[in-house]
């Protein structure tokens, strides 16, 4: 079942290789698949700009979300580590060891995770950045499990540095600002679409990215057109009014 599951999700990822395509919807993606397919509860994924300061990009639940914040403002926490070894970093029970990220795992537990694994963005020499998976229950995860999240964190890495490998250093770094200049956009459209429409952060997040697939625009697009244009604004806040929310977190 595991195999299955996991073909059919590499062969969506790859169909987001193309030339064009959405890095913060790609690697959104990936965070969701993440906690589909493997024995996690959460995920998140954090890139680095220009000058190799972490940022989040993605997460599957508010509380992953809050979690990273938590973690680049302290800077302290397994993905920072993971980043700057470029290896992966797992952590089976943080009560066990809360000397290796005080603060970080106490911030974990209070957000119901008990447990960390962190894997690296990397193509060969350069770390672009790293993936957390979140736990609520404590334990080893499975040789197999691990195997597969660090091929999908290798298919996020290939997708942010498609048809660019060959470029300059400087490309890649301009292409990763641009998504992190993005992700900033959609959340300033986030918080106007939360607050005109009374609703939480998550659910003008589910409103942002089913406008974007419905009409095959990019959710950044979205998100701009939402802060400089009132009636893209109406319209979404009646779309969630007419039809059924989603419930997915970013």
């Amino acid at each position: 079942m595991l195999d299955r599951r996991t073909a059919q999700t590499f062969v969506e990822l790859a169909d987001t290789l193309v030339v064009g395509f959405d890095v913060i919807e790609l690697l959104q993606t990936l965070a969701e698949h993440c906690v589909d397919l493997l024995d996690v509860d959460a995920a998140g994924i954090l890139l680095a700009d220009q000058r190799g300061s972490l940022t989040l990009v993605a997460a599957s639940t508010e509380q992953a979300r809050l979690l990273e914040l938590f973690q680049l403002q302290d800077e302290e926490g397994p993905c920072l580590d993971c980043y700057h070894s470029g290896q992966m970093v797992t952590c089976s029970d943080l009560a066990a060891h809360p000397q290796q990220w005080p603060r970080f795992t106490a911030a974990a537990h209070h957000a119901g995770f008990a447990a960390v694994q962190a894997f690296p963005l990397r193509l060969r020499d350069q770390v672009l950045g790293a993936m957390n998976l979140f736990s609520s229950a404590t334990g080893v995860p499975s040789p197999e499990n691990t195997s597969v999240a660090q091929a999908l964190a290798d298919v996020a890495t290939i997708g942010i540095t498609h048809e660019r490998t060959l470029r300059e250093h400087q490309l890649i770094t301009e292409q990763l600002q641009h998504a992190l200049n993005s992700r900033i956009v959609i959340e300033q459209a986030k918080g106007m679409l939360a607050e005109r429409g009374q609703i939480n952060v998550s659910e003008a997040f589910v409103l942002l990215r089913t406008y974007a697939r419905n009409r095959n625009q990019q959710l950044s697009a979205v998100a701009r057109q939402v802060i400089n244009q009132d009636a893209i604004v109406a319209e979404l806040l009646y779309t969630q009014r007419s039809s059924p929310s989603d419930r997915s977190d970013a």
